[in-house]
């Protein structure tokens, strides 16, 4: 069952809540951050939400046959990742571009766990709206992307802080479920 990965791995949701928020503040923090820096935050952001998402997959296969979910949205974060390093100087749009497509991507991803998980557990809510959060980011940036990266700096923070803490109180529940489970 895929609540038996997330609640065995609640702390790497954890972990990948945290490390949305850190992100989010650091840009409300360095507001004229350069594109450059931009780029290589988000790139590294990337990289640590993906890894933590493989690592709780692979941890939990022989437990969920859904298990690819993660697996999936691992690999989505890893690959934009790896693109925003191998082209660092990459215009704003295309960065755009980047996070507009993983943030739907993984939101698909997240929305179709906490379908999944509704049928195992309480407390799914939160996956599903930090997955619905994913995709209307996602959506409007690609439906406003003139506005550019830059632009949207306040918005991208906001987003981050938000979905970290989605993330965070997913896991704070997952953890809560393993307790409920083992002590009855």
């Amino acid at each position: 069952m895929l609540s038996n990965i997330l609640s065995r791995f609640w702390w790497t949701t954890l972990f990948r809540g945290a490390m949305w928020i850190l992100f989010g503040l650091f840009i409300l923090v360095r507001p004229g951050i350069s594109l450059v820096s931009l780029i290589l935050a988000v790139g590294l952001l990337f990289l640590a939400d993906g890894l933590a998402n493989v690592v709780a997959a692979f941890g939990g296969r022989e437990h969920s046959e859904s298990w690819w979910v993660l697996l999936l949205a691992g690999l989505a974060g890893i690959a934009v990742g790896v693109l925003t390093f191998f082209s660092p100087g990459a215009t704003a749009l295309t960065l755009l571009y980047f996070i507009a497509v993983w943030a739907i991507a993984v939101g698909i991803m997240e929305i179709v766990a906490a379908v999944d998980l509704r049928k195992e557990i309480e407390g799914e809510l939160w996956l599903g709206l930090a997955g619905l959060a994913s995709v209307a980011f996602g959506a409007y940036l690609i439906a406003r992307p003139g506005a550019g990266v830059l632009a949207v700096l306040w918005l991208i923070a906001a987003y981050a802080i938000a979905f970290g803490t989605m993330l965070i109180l997913h896991a704070f529940e997952a953890r809560s479920f393993v307790k409920r489970i083992t002590s009855a």
